[in-house]
């Protein structure tokens, strides 16, 4: 599997000293039951380390992020950050389900796109760049995919720019408030979408995000600064 790795890595962004972690980070446990003359262990070990990694990392972000927010506050939108879902966005972003090792069994009922196979990965991944490569590899990955994907979509945790932007404009009768999703462009685990936001028929603003909702977000807000 070396040059389906070499491409995974380079979507990592980082070269694995130890393949190993990386292989094992992708194997899952119907594989190793499988396989067991193989003596590969499965990733399980390797999610549950990376589980607490990402939750540290994200519990730095936050609370640098947002001095004013309240403790209640920072850990729902860290559950929002780490869920299942979130995680597997990125497994989708990475075409991580492309790259893991199933069992005859999971391949059979579609374990390559099941939310919570995806999920648990990008966890053991995680684990597995902290282990490789130090606590500095595993922030690169989670800033990248998850954090810098949070920032362009919203610049305050509570904030809806769209819904902000709807009410600013509803002010004044007859007034007509269009999205037009322009490109999206690079690969499919890497794509980016660009919205331009349209007010009467003149450009307000533009924004850009790893996906529509995303960027539509991103353009709200730059139009608000625009407009106020």
């Amino acid at each position: 599997m070396s040059e389906r790795t070499d491409t995974l890595q380079e979507s990592l962004g980082h070269t694995f000293k130890n393949i190993g972690l990386l292989e094992n980070a992708l194997t899952h446990s119907s594989w190793s039951n499988e396989n067991r003359d193989r003596n590969l262990p499965c990733n399980e070990r390797l999610e549950f380390l990376g589980d607490a990694v990402l939750g540290f990392l994200v519990a730095g972000y936050l609370y640098d992020r947002f001095p004013d927010l309240p403790e209640g506050r920072m850990t729902r939108l860290r559950s929002d950050l780490v869920c299942e879902r979130a995680l597997h966005a990125v497994s989708e972003a990475l075409g991580l389900g492309e790259h893991l090792r199933l069992g005859r069994g999971e391949l059979a009922t579609g374990g390559r796109e099941r939310p919570s196979i995806n999920a648990d990965a990008v966890e053991a991944v995680i684990a597995a760049l902290y282990l490789d490569g130090g606590l500095e590899a595993a922030e690169k990955f989670v800033r990248r995919y998850i954090l810098d994907v949070f920032e362009a979509g919203e610049a305050h945790p509570d904030r809806d720019a769209k819904s902000e932007l709807q009410e600013l404009v509803q002010r004044k009768s007859g007034q007509v408030l269009e999205y037009r999703h322009v490109s999206a462009q690079g690969p499919d685990h890497m794509k980016v979408f660009t919205v331009e936001v349209w007010l009467n028929g003149r450009l307000l603003a533009g924004g850009q995000g790893h996906s529509k909702k995303d960027a539509e977000q991103h353009a709200a807000l730059r139009a608000l600064e625009a407009l106020q």
